[in-house]
């Protein structure tokens, strides 16, 4: 029985990773506050989504946000966008709310438009794109949510966003 009890599946195992090499508070800091352009990839046009509300948040802030969904038009006036290399502009930063088997493909599309940044949202992690993402010169961020990290690094205290 005890043996059966330590068996996982490698699926398991993936889903359940934890951040590596994630950057200290200070180059957070300073990563936030260089930040102007953002791509969010998954952005949901439903306000009661987490995706919608932070992208409201940085909108508010004064961040141009691009939407990244193929799915959507529109999103919080802004002309939404089927994949990363069908953006306009070059993103400052590329901002995943999607599951973490979609990211190597985002982290291949984040390398042809030459992001600077790569920050994959709470609940997020896939250490071996991230370091894929590092490779080609990229920040990245895992697991953690932009908004409230913005908020505590930077000290505002938007909550009507939230």
């Amino acid at each position: 029985m005890a043996e059966h009890a330590e068996r996982r599946e490698p699926e398991a195992e993936s889903a359940c990773e934890l951040p590596q090499g994630n950057p200290p508070d200070s180059e957070v800091r300073r990563l936030l506050g260089e930040i102007r352009t953002v791509a969010i990839v998954g952005l949901s046009d439903k306000p009661e989504r987490d995706s919608y509300r932070v992208a409201a948040y940085l909108q508010k802030q004064g961040l141009r946000i691009l939407p990244v969904n193929p799915n959507v038009r529109e999103v919080l006036g802004e002309k939404a966008y089927g994949d990363l290399v069908s953006l306009p502009v070059k993103p400052d930063a590329v901002v995943v709310f999607r599951r973490p088997e979609a990211v190597p493909a985002i982290v291949e599309q984040a390398k042809q438009i030459g992001a600077k940044v790569l920050w994959l949202q709470r609940g997020i992690v896939h250490n071996a794109a991230a370091q894929t993402a590092r490779q080609a010169g990229m920040h990245v961020v895992q697991n953690r949510c932009i908004m409230q990290e913005h908020q505590r690094l930077l000290k505002t205290n938007d909550a009507s966003a939230q």
